[in-house]
């Protein structure tokens, strides 16, 4: 069984030996059931598909939950965990395993804390949101995630990171008329109309926004480009998949129709695919604020999206905090420095005992 009230580290190791990749996450959903039910008291525990889930009830005055996902992408042949110079290497050791293990450990050894606790391990989290285990949890659970201040263990390396950047992609499209290369003037190549896009995203500028002292820089970039028949045929049809990371402060609608301002003019068609909100930091909110006291003031923007986005729909302060360099993670040398996991277990030790 999972040892919640030992070595954090080992606790860390123990859960990367777990193979757990999305949709493969019974296995460690049951462990960490089984040892929340062993070595935990005061804690209400259920189990939603491949998410565990546990809360008291004490009737503090304020809830504070703590989310961390299951789930790893595919390993790289960096499984089993490894030891070395005071790192740990495996598949999810940074992303988020050592989150998880920082959670789980607290949960068994802070014995009075001040603020009722809420833990939420879910599944699927690395694939598309549409499997997201905590997006299952809130529409069969909602109850689950209320809370004063959600705290996501995604590896920040010890910084508390606020909010988050959305996201929106779309898909930039060109039309012509095809014909054979031999005779290019009697077509109209699509992808040579692609030249005017990339042209307007060579030259795009992207802003900084400060929001309650963190500054998010955002960018619009072209991710894939498709297009062609064949070696000899002038293309009727070429795309660009554009991929635009906005500050919170946007919408998704505001941030598509600034994507719509960028391209106008040009003759192409733009059709979104895939968007997420990002997520306000919060800060001014006291259970927020109390966190980064707790972390010695050290807090920055969060680039990327991440679940917060979802706690911050629900008018609650949401904020990534956990140790591990999120720069590392997916590499197949991912890996956690020891120190961070015992500096990030001390630092919410103080926060959760007050």
């Amino acid at each position: 069984m999972l040892d919640l009230r030992g070595d954090p580290v080992e606790l860390t190791a123990a859960l990367v030996d777990i193979p757990s990749e999305s949709r493969n996450e019974t296995l460690i959903a049951d462990e960490v059931e089984a040892a929340l039910r062993a070595q935990t008291t005061g804690f209400d525990i259920i189990r939603n598909g491949n998410a565990v889930l546990a809360r008291t009830c004490r009737s503090r005055p304020s809830r504070v939950l703590l989310a961390g996902h299951l789930d790893t992408v595919p390993a790289a042949g960096n499984l089993p965990s490894r030891r070395e110079d005071g790192l740990l290497y495996g598949c999810g050791s940074a992303d988020m395993k050592s989150g998880d293990a920082v959670f789980l450990h607290l949960a068994a050894t802070v014995a009075e804390p001040v603020h009722d606790l809420t833990l939420v391990f879910y599944d699927c989290e690395e694939i598309d949101s549409a499997a997201n285990g905590l997006g299952r949890i809130e529409r069969e659970l909602p109850e689950w995630l209320c809370a004063d201040v959600a705290i996501l263990g995604e590896p920040t390396a010890g910084y508390v990171e606020a909010g988050c950047q959305g996201t929106l992609r779309v898909v930039i499209s060109a039309h012509g008329t095809r014909a054979h290369s031999a005779r290019s003037w009697l077509g109209d190549n699509a992808i040579h109309k692609l030249g005017a896009v990339l042209d307007r995203l060579a030259g795009y500028r992207a802003r900084s926004v400060d929001i309650d002292g963190c500054t998010y820089h955002e960018g619009l970039s072209a991710v894939r480009v498709g297009g062609g028949v064949a070696g000899n045929v002038i293309p009727d049809h070429a795309s660009v998949t554009v991929n635009y990371r906005f500050a919170p402060d946007r919408s998704v609608a505001a941030a598509l129709q600034h994507v719509h301002e960028v391209f106008d003019g040009l003759d192409v068609r733009i059709e979104q695919t895939d968007a997420a909100p990002g997520a306000l930091p919060g800060l001014s909110q006291p259970a927020a604020k109390a966190l980064v006291d707790a972390a010695g003031g050290q807090v920055r923007a969060k680039y990327g999206w991440t679940d917060v986005s979802r706690f911050a729909a629900r008018g609650i302060p949401a904020l990534n905090y956990g140790p591990g360099d999120p720069n590392l993670a997916h590499r197949s040398d991912e890996r956690v420095v020891a120190g961070q996991i015992a500096a990030a277990v001390d630092m919410l030790r103080r926060y959760l005992s007050g």
